[in-house]
């Protein structure tokens, strides 16, 4: 569709502008707080989770199968919490170790292992030179944060719209053996929202890394958070491991941390018989013992794969409507103008909004000035680089429907401002 403001003449378009900026003023003089900037449960689905804090009190049998929940020791988990995870990601509960409340606290160690330890008996990363790793983009910036961290050089990689651009990868990841991993959300992704196709995990599932310590980090954070009336399907990458005879090559996560409390549940990590003895070595070093109250909690709470599909059923009823006003904003607002796509997410926490090139940055700093808050454009890019300039997160769960209206109403001025001023300063 052609930009709309592209096709005006100059004087209708300079009255666009005009008009545009009087209710941008307008809006400036409301004196907005609002806030989209990331992707966390709002109180009314934190709110779902509290009777489980009334499930352990001074009475309850603090022990767990052959586990003892008020002592040292089981620093792999409890029992009843592995087979929680185990069900939750489709895994074996012996190849799952739960451990804290982070995921992504999990995902870090297991990188600075990596760089400081070696993976399966290989040098340290450290001690390899360069050490690269692929970053499917636009993608979540606290993974690009952590390799960085590390001084690990961040490749950025095509998503499209079944995963990320598998050829790419598997030139990157066959044939450069300075590349020793790669950030994936394969479910729900963040921001995308898409889910990778069955021939996406295959293909990743057969790749022939060059370097013998090349792991996929499989984060599947979003695998039950479906808010739509149907749930997008991803195979399981286990399964498609052994149906390519691969063994030692993913490490997958999860928690509960928009299931139930984030940073109060439980975090989870599986991976192959070899990968996982050498991942419990790795953590009881540093590890005591994990925390067994919030483990029992949850899996009193929880129970099992049908009690957090149910649980999360209830979170869908908070979530759906936001994303369904997220659609009628964004459409009745922006989609008889060609200035901007954006996706159409049946789960997870996120939409990818794409403006006009050289926009982003500053709609989400004209957004700031009229008092709402937004992820940095830039943001989904490895070193916040978008290299278009064009990549903005909506996250809409936390903020109230109410807020969440008012916040997309301002949305949908900037993104017409910016870009009518965009087309300007074309013809310039």
């Amino acid at each position: 569709m052609a930009n709309a403001y592209q096709q005006m003449t100059t004087e209708e378009l300079d009255n666009a502008i005009d008009q545009l900026q009087t209710e941008a003023d307008k809006l400036k003089d409301e004196h907005l707080a609002l806030d989209m900037a990331r992707g966390k449960p709002s109180p009314e689905q934190t709110a779902l989770s509290r009777p489980m804090l009334d499930l352990i009190n001074s009475s309850t049998p603090l022990v767990d199968g052959n586990a003892i929940v008020d002592n040292y020791g089981t620093p792999e988990g409890l029992p009843s919490a592995r087979r929680l995870a185990a069900e939750i990601l489709g895994v074996d509960a012996d190849n799952v170790v739960v451990s804290g409340s982070s995921s992504l606290n999990l995902m870090h160690d297991l990188v600075t292992n990596g760089f400081t330890n070696g993976v399966a008996g290989n040098k340290p990363f450290y001690q390899q030179g360069e050490v690269k790793w692929l970053c499917p983009a636009p993608g979540y910036d606290r993974h690009f944060g952590v390799t960085a961290h590390l001084g690990i050089k961040n490749v950025p990689v095509p998503m499209l719209e079944d995963g990320p651009d598998m050829d790419v990868v598997q030139r990157l990841v066959e044939g450069d053996p300075s590349v020793k991993g790669i950030w994936c959300v394969p479910k729900y992704a963040n921001p995308t929202g898409i889910t990778y196709s069955d021939e996406v995990v295959r293909r990743f599932a057969s790749l022939e890394p060059a370097a013998p310590d090349f792991r996929i980090y499989w984060d599947n954070a979003y695998c039950v958070h479906t808010f739509g009336p149907e749930e997008d399907h991803l195979l399981n990458i286990f399964d498609a491991l052994a149906e390519a005879g691969k063994e030692d090559l993913v490490y997958e996560f999860g928690s509960t941390a928009k299931i139930t409390f984030p940073s109060s549940g439980i975090a989870f990590v599986a991976a192959s018989k070899n990968d996982i003895k050498e991942i419990r070595k790795a953590f009881q070093v540093e590890r005591v013992s994990s925390e067994k109250f919030s483990q029992l909690a949850h899996a009193l709470f929880l129970k099992d794969l049908d009690g957090v599909k149910a649980h999360m059923a209830k979170h869908a009823k908070i979530v759906g409507p936001r994303f369904s006003l997220v659609e009628q904003k964004l459409t009745e607002g922006l989609g008889d103008l060609g200035v901007a796509t954006w996706t159409h997410p049946h789960g997870g926490y996120f939409v990818s909004f794409d403006g006009p090139k050289g926009s982003a940055r500053r709609i989400v700093a004209l957004m700031a000035e009229l008092g709402v808050k937004l992820t940095p454009a830039g943001a989904t890019w490895p070193y916040g680089d978008d290299p278009n300039d064009t990549n903005i997160r909506i996250a809409p769960t936390y903020p109230s429907i109410e807020d969440l209206g008012k916040a997309l109403d301002v949305f949908v001025v900037a993104v017409k401002l910016v870009s009518a001023k965009l087309a300007k300063a074309e013809r310039a």
